[in-house]
C-alpha cells in the first residue's frame, strides 16, 4: 500500500506540475503560442521600404503600414518625400535583431542597421543602428515607425520635414515653411562669413532642426536635458569619430528661436565654423576650438566688447579673472555660467589675432589641428608660450571688467 500510495502521489504531483506550468493542452485544448518576431517576413518589408525609397515611390512605402495605422501611413510617405527633397543615396535598411521582446499582439522592435548620404553634401554614407517597430499584418509584417531603443533617431526619418537647398546649403526643417525659410537665411549668410576667413572650404553646410529639444535628445540619442542650454550644437550624423564621416550642425530650437536675430547669426556662423574646420572629430584645446568659431562668426559684427563679452566681463567683475584657459570641465553644457566661457575663448583668439594678425591665428588652429603640441606651435607662430598668453589674456580681461 505504501510503495502503491508513493506511486498515485508521484504521479499526481507530475500531472498538477504539467498542467500548471508547461502542459501545452488546457481542458482538451492546445494553448495558443506565444507571439514571436519574424525577422525573415520584417526583412522583407524593410526590403521593400528600401526600394520605395529608392524609386520615390510614396505610395508603395505608405502601403507597407499597419492597416488603419494613419500615422505610420503618413510618416513613411514623408520618408518617401523627404529622401527626394534631401537627394537621399546609398539608403540602405539591414534587419539585425529583435529587442525587448514581443508583445501580447505580436508587435516588436528590432535594431535595424541603415546607411544614407546626402548627394553633393555628405561625402559618405552615415552608418547607424536605428530601431524600427514591426506589427504583423495578413500573413506579413508591416512598418510602424521609427524611433526609441536608445538609438540615434535620423531626422528625416522621424517626421516630415521642409527642406530648402542651394548650392552651399541644405536645411531641413521639422516645422512649417516659415521656420524653414528663417533657418535658410542664416545659413546661407554663415557661408560667406566663413569662407572669408576659410576660403578653401567648400563642402557645404547642412543644417538639422528638430521640433523641440527633445526631438534633438532623440536624433543625437543624447542623455535627457544634455543640449538644453545650447542654441546648436556640430556632430557626426552617426556619432562616429571616423575621418569623413558626415558632419552637420543640430538646432536645439527650443533655445536658438529665443534669440535675437543678431544672436541667431552668430551661432549659426559659429557652427559652420565648425562644419568647415571639421570640429567635430578633433581633439583641439577646447578654448581654441570653440573661440576660434567665434573669432570668425564675430569677425565682422559690429558690437562694443561689453555686449560681446559682457557675461565673462562680469564674471571677472565678482571673482576675478580665472586661473587658466578653459578647458572641458568650463565647457560642459550642464555647467552655469557657459556664456562667460564661450566669451574668454574668444577673446583669447581676439588677443592672438590683434597681436600677430588673422593669417597667424589661422595658422596656429589648423597646425595644432593637424597634430602639433599648442605650446611650440604657438611660441612658433607667436613669440608666445602658453603661460605667457594665460597672463596676457588674464589681464585683458581684468581691463575689460575695471
Amino acid at each position: 500500500m505504501a510503495g502503491l500510495s508513493l506511486s498515485l502521489l508521484l504521479v499526481a504531483g507530475l500531472v498538477t506540475w504539467s498542467v500548471l506550468d508547461c502542459d501545452p493542452y488546457v481542458a482538451g485544448q492546445r494553448r495558443p503560442a506565444a507571439p514571436q518576431a519574424q525577422p525573415s517576413l520584417a526583412a522583407a518589408a524593410l526590403h521593400d521600404l528600401e526600394d520605395a525609397v529608392v524609386a520615390g515611390d510614396a505610395g508603395a512605402a505608405r502601403a507597407l503600414a499597419p492597416r488603419g495605422d494613419e500615422h505610420a501611413g503618413s510618416l513613411l510617405t514623408a520618408v518617401v518625400d523627404n529622401a527626394r527633397a534631401l537627394h537621399v543615396r546609398d539608403f540602405s535598411v539591414r534587419y539585425v535583431d529583435e529587442e525587448g521582446g514581443v508583445a501580447d499582439d505580436g508587435s516588436w522592435a528590432a535594431a535595424v542597421d541603415a546607411t544614407w548620404r546626402f548627394a553633393g553634401f555628405d561625402a559618405r554614407p552615415a552608418r547607424a543602428e536605428v530601431t524600427v517597430r514591426f506589427v504583423p499584418r495578413d500573413g506579413g509584417v508591416a512598418v510602424a515607425g521609427f524611433g526609441g531603443g536608445g538609438r540615434r533617431t535620423p531626422l528625416w526619418l522621424a517626421s516630415r520635414l521642409e527642406v530648402r537647398r542651394t548650392p552651399a546649403t541644405l536645411v531641413m526643417v521639422a516645422g512649417p515653411a516659415g521656420e524653414a525659410d528663417a533657418y535658410a537665411r542664416r545659413a546661407r549668410t554663415a557661408v560667406p562669413v566663413v569662407r572669408r576667413v576659410l576660403p578653401r572650404w567648400r563642402s557645404g553646410l547642412v543644417v538639422e532642426v528638430p521640433a523641440s529639444a527633445h526631438d534633438l535628445d532623440a536624433t543625437l540619442d543624447a542623455d535627457p536635458g544634455e543640449y538644453a542650454n545650447i542654441a546648436a550644437v556640430t556632430s557626426t550624423v552617426d556619432g562616429s569619430l571616423a575621418p569623413g564621416s558626415p558632419v552637420h550642425v543640430f538646432v536645439n530650437p527650443d533655445v536658438f528661436d529665443s534669440l535675437r536675430p543678431q544672436g541667431a547669426q552668430v551661432v549659426m556662423s559659429h557652427e559652420a565654423v565648425h562644419v568647415a574646420t571639421g570640429a567635430a572629430t578633433s581633439n583641439l584645446p577646447l578654448w581654441l576650438l570653440e573661440g576660434f568659431a567665434d573669432y570668425v562668426a564675430l569677425r565682422d559684427v559690429d558690437l562694443p566688447l561689453t555686449t560681446t563679452a559682457g557675461q565673462v566681463i562680469r564674471q571677472v567683475r565678482r571673482h576675478g579673472p580665472p586661473a587658466r584657459l578653459p578647458g572641458a570641465a568650463e565647457f560642459d553644457t550642464t555647467t552655469t555660467h557657459l556664456g562667460a566661457t564661450y566669451e574668454s575663448a574668444w577673446f583669447a583668439c581676439r588677443l592672438l589675432a590683434a597681436s600677430g594678425g588673422e593669417a597667424a591665428l589661422v595658422r596656429l588652429y589648423e597646425r595644432v589641428d593637424h597634430g602639433a603640441a599648442l605650446g611650440p606651435a604657438l611660441r612658433s607662430t607667436f613669440g608666445l608660450g602658453v603661460g605667457q598668453l594665460t597672463q596676457q589674456w588674464r589681464q585683458g580681461l581684468s581691463d575689460l571688467a575695471s
